[in-house]
């Protein structure tokens, strides 16, 4: 429950388009020298962070070298956020300073306007929202972009005002401040959330890692969302300020983040309340794991693995508002949205520490009707998911820990299609058999329906 996030949207790359050249001897040769770079269309953008992007170009010892070096510029440019379109056009050297093996590459650039404004309508996680939001491209010069965003959707109205910096010549290496104010409902604990807060962020690739340092101050006031409220949420009411800092790391080497045919991800997320400021303290830890491995036939099995924990610090209890929540779609199939674990005159409260795991197995459809067209778009799938949360006694050790997180498993399991929306989205039909059902505890046999990650836009315009 924490603020939004804004990040750099990119456009798409093309391929290059390379003007035919007019000396056949210059394309037979295997050595060439790339004499001058042009930019035609620049205006407010710098010449340093440009010569940042484009400097590999002058490196390249032959055509086929110069041809993929500037189309990795091109991607470069794009990635920036700061131009509309990018061509890029190579020819032979002209001029009396002209080699016989040189080449001039010149980049056609448009760049974007000094305001852009958009409105969009976001579908995902059983959730819908209405997108306003006005964008500052380029603000200075050096691929600075301020944004505000209002969001108002079916569980949570926000709004917020960034500024997000590239260091020039590494844009993996950024730095962003975010000021917003958001406000949740949660049906499942009968809670209402209001945050005002502050963040900054530094990320940075190392190695094959890319890490987010992170500072949040936000003033958080909960309260009850019905009058049926349990008194457990009732005492939770109130007013508390947070200060934290935190750490995350991402390895991703998947194919694709919708519905993966290859490769692993690993999230390792700490942030540390209290220690900075506000009158809450604790230490969070969690982590997600996946790993995804083709097989015969066009199948694909997956695996998958989260747990959490999270250690008040002090003598005062933990928040509601930063606890673990499990069951639903996106964790354990079969179980009502976060209707797993603690919970008060049927509100959930949360949990201190949890586990969830699943195996997924994805196939072509039966007879593979449409093949090779839009049938390739549907996948038969197959599941089981389990998990646990719960509170544990810090005063135990690690074996009981362990095993107050094994007693009372939830699992389930189930088949259904599932529908790639490109690289955006994807939509699953699935029918669930929740096993280990304990008191207190959602449930549901029939048919599960969600939107996953989908991100729809209906209408957008422009501010000149």
């Amino acid at each position: 429950m924490g603020g939004p996030d804004f990040g750099a949207l990119g456009e798409e790359a093309e391929l290059v388009e390379v003007e035919p050249e007019a000396k056949q001897e210059i394309l037979e040769n295997k050595d060439v020298v790339v004499q001058h770079v042009h930019f035609d269309g620049l205006g407010r953008t710098k010449d340093d962070i440009i010569m940042y992007e484009i400097s590999d170009v002058f490196k390249a010892k032959n055509l086929i070298d110069v041809m993929r070096k500037s189309h990795e510029a091109r991607e470069k440019l794009l990635r920036l956020g700061i131009f509309r379109q990018v061509e890029v056009l190579i020819d032979t050297c002209q001029g009396d300073d002209a080699l016989p093996n040189g080449l001039d590459v010149t980049f056609e650039v448009t760049e974007l306007r000094r305001l852009t404004g958009s409105y969009n309508t976001m579908v995902g996680n059983n959730e819908g929202s209405m997108v306003l939001g006005l964008k500052f491209p380029n603000l200075f010069g050096r691929a600075e972009k301020v944004t505000f965003q209002f969001s108002y959707g079916t569980k949570e109205t926000s709004y917020g005002l960034s500024f997000f910096k590239p260091q020039p010549g590494k844009f993996e290496r950024n730095f962003s401040v975010n000021l917003y104010k958001v406000t949740g409902q949660f049906p499942w604990s009968s809670l209402r959330e209001t945050d005002r807060g502050i963040s900054t962020e530094f990320n940075f690739p190392i190695w094959k890692t890319n890490h987010t340092l992170k500072w949040e101050g936000v003033w958080r006031e909960l309260g009850c969302l019905a009058r049926t409220a349990s008194f457990s949420v009732r005492e939770e009411s109130g007013h508390s300020l947070k200060s934290s800092l935190s750490h995350a790391m991402v390895i991703d080497s998947r194919n694709s983040s919708i519905l993966p045919r290859r490769g692993a991800l690993l999230k390792i997320n700490q942030e540390l309340a209290g220690y900075t400021g506000g009158d809450v303290s604790f230490l969070k830890e969690d982590f997600e794991f996946q790993l995804n491995k083709q097989l015969l036939w066009d199948s694909v099995f997956s695996a998958s693995l989260w747990g959490g924990m999270l250690v008040p610090i002090g003598d005062k209890p933990s928040s509601i508002a930063d606890r673990f929540y499990l069951g639903g779609p996106t964790s354990v199939r079969g179980f009502s949205m976060y209707s797993i674990g603690p919970q008060s005159e049927g509100d959930y409260l949360g949990g201190e520490a949890y586990w969830a795991g699943g195996l997924h197995l994805y196939t072509p459809l039966p007879f593979r009707p449409g093949r090779g067209g839009f049938g390739d778009l549907f996948r038969t799938h197959f599941f089981l998911n389990a998990g646990n949360l719960c509170n544990l006694n810090y005063g135990d050790g690690p074996r009981a820990h362990l095993q107050k997180l094994a007693e009372y498993i939830r699992w389930s399991y189930g088949a259904g299609i599932v529908l790639r929306l490109g690289n955006i989205a994807r939509l699953e039909l699935n029918y669930c058999f929740p096993m280990g059902v304990q008191s207190g505890d959602r449930f549901v046999f029939y048919t599960n329906f969600f939107i996953l990650g989908l991100r729809l836009c209906f209408s957008s315009f422009k501010v000149h």
